[in-house]
């Protein structure tokens, strides 16, 4: 009798379950997380559009990484250039010479 009773809850619960799994399944697919297969290793869905993405993010990263290096090149020759002994002592004549124009 218990049984009977509870059936119809039973089914309803396992069909709320299964709708529940549809649904994340989904969700992870749409949104390009992996699945996981019956051992719980990662299953990623095929994509072409992503895989030929993937490349071009590849290439961009590659590229502004060279660009990232030149611009340390240039900054670390500036600083050599304003930390010279006599970068500091043109400035200085410099401004000696506006001092005395301005007197």
């Amino acid at each position: 009798m218990l049984v009977e009773a509870l059936a119809p809850f039973l089914a309803v619960g396992v069909l709320c379950i299964s709708i529940a799994w549809v649904t994340t399944t989904w969700i992870r697919v749409k949104n390009g997380y992996p699945l996981e297969n019956s051992w719980g290793k990662s299953v990623y869905p095929k994509n072409d559009q992503a895989v030929e993405r993937v490349k071009l993010l590849t290439q961009e990263n590659a590229e502004l990484r060279a660009e990232l290096g030149s611009v340390k090149d240039r900054l670390g020759n500036v600083e050599r250039i304003v930390t010279d002994s006599g970068y500091h002592l043109t400035h200085e004549i410099d401004r000696l010479r506006e001092t005395k124009d301005a007197n």
